[in-house]
């Protein structure tokens, strides 16, 4: 089955002092969802957003809220983002572990999408189990929360084994990456099987941003 291409501006590359602006022109010029990365400081090294952050985006755009979390024990806190806003809720298998299925069905009863995220490093046996379970797998193609990074390509092949493992479910099941996305590797990226695109400084630096994102879009 062929997947809508969507786009996912991070806001994590927007300019923090005028965020409100920023998430306004992203859904004018054409994005699909936004992506809010939530990091503690304790999973990952970098301290982001939080509930306030999700709750306040909430108010002033239409699009859904992809939120990201890269914390320790999310289970904790899907609750409180749920009922900030969020509309899609992604967490890491690293961090849940054994708690990966559970954590997923408590998201799924607050009414909300769920997502399972593997690192560059875990392998694809590591969420086999819960893939169905999901409405969004994220693939991270860099480590999360470390700044400077390239696009990791080892991680196309897992993609592609996400990818089969969908199709042969027949589930409706996004598949989405994150990490050194830009217009250069995104053919190749969407040719692994992806229809999901974060994309951060590729589209928060171009001097165009609707161009670049259906650029992105139409890339073959």
């Amino acid at each position: 089955m062929k997947r809508k291409i969507m786009i996912a501006p991070s806001i994590l590359s927007a300019d923090f002092s005028k965020m409100g602006e920023e998430v306004r022109d992203l859904e004018e010029k054409g994005a699909d969802l936004i992506h809010v990365d939530v990091m503690d400081g304790v999973f990952v090294s970098n301290i982001t957003f939080g509930m306030k952050m999700v709750k306040d985006i909430r108010k002033i755009t239409s699009l859904p809220l992809d939120v990201h979390l890269m914390i320790v024990e999310p289970w904790r806190y899907v609750e409180s983002f749920a009922t900030s806003g969020a509309d899609i809720i992604t967490v890491h298998y690293e961090a849940c572990k054994d708690r990966l299925k559970e954590t997923l069905a408590s998201i799924r009863s607050l009414g909300k999408k769920c997502g399972c995220v593997i690192n560059p490093d875990t392998p694809v046996s590591a969420v086999r189990d819960v893939i169905t379970d999901c409405d969004m797998v994220l693939v991270m193609s860099v480590f999360p929360g470390r700044g400077g990074q390239k696009f990791i390509a080892d991680v196309l092949p897992k993609v592609e084994e996400i990818k089969g493992i969908i199709d042969a479910s027949g589930k409706d099941i996004d598949l989405e990456i994150d990490g050194g996305v830009n217009t250069e590797n995104v053919a190749l990226i969407k040719r692994s099987g992806v229809n999901v695109l974060v994309a951060g400084n590729t589209v928060f630096t171009a001097p165009d941003r609707r161009a670049v994102m259906q650029a992105m879009r139409d890339a073959e």
